[in-house]
């Protein structure tokens, strides 16, 4: 059945290593977010942003001061560092921006990621990070919200990819018995 698939989707995977030596071009990373912007989203909203901070920069150095110690040893090496974050509330209240901001945002991650590895390149999403620091540093708005990070570079090739669980294992029926 995988037989089936997009070749882009069956061969993209997360690595957990990157090339130091790649750099991620301005052209690149236009493209990245362009990917992105024409993810579907409730009512056509587009309820999320994105930065883009490139490795060996000042605000990369600044946001790899909050990885987590799980995360720093490989995202520390990728080419760029992308904060994803979701428009959650309407400016000054406490009204939902969208109810599926969240779900909106990680489609558009989804299509930066399927976009870079049809570019050569891999992409890793986490959450290992100091979430409130990030957002103080980027002076995130109240009414938006960090949500993850995706890590873009190119994977050494002798990088090691992990197993994929099986079908069955991700497949849930209701009612579970």
């Amino acid at each position: 059945m995988s037989s089936e698939l997009l070749p882009v989707l069956r061969e993209r995977w997360s690595p957990r290593a990157f090339d130091p030596a790649h750099h991620l071009s301005d052209q690149d990373a236009d493209v990245l977010l362009e990917a992105a912007r024409w993810a579907p989203s409730a009512g056509n909203s587009q309820p999320w942003a994105f930065h883009v901070a490139r490795r060996n920069t000042p605000e990369w150095r600044a946001l790899t001061e909050h990885l987590a110690g799980s995360s720093r040893p490989w995202a520390s090496q990728a080419s760029a560092l992308v904060v994803n974050l979701s428009h959650v509330y309407v400016e000054d209240t406490d009204w939902e921006f969208s109810e599926f901001s969240i779900y909106d945002l990680g489609q558009a991650v989804a299509h930066m990621t399927i976009q870079a590895h049809s570019m050569g390149l891999s992409c890793r999403q986490f959450r290992a990070f100091d979430k409130d620091a990030v957002g103080r540093l980027l002076e995130v708005p109240p009414h938006w919200d960090v949500v993850t990070m995706t890590a873009i570079g190119r994977a050494p090739s002798e990088a090691e990819r992990g197993p994929r669980a099986s079908q069955r294992e991700t497949a849930i029926a209701w009612p579970r018995s």
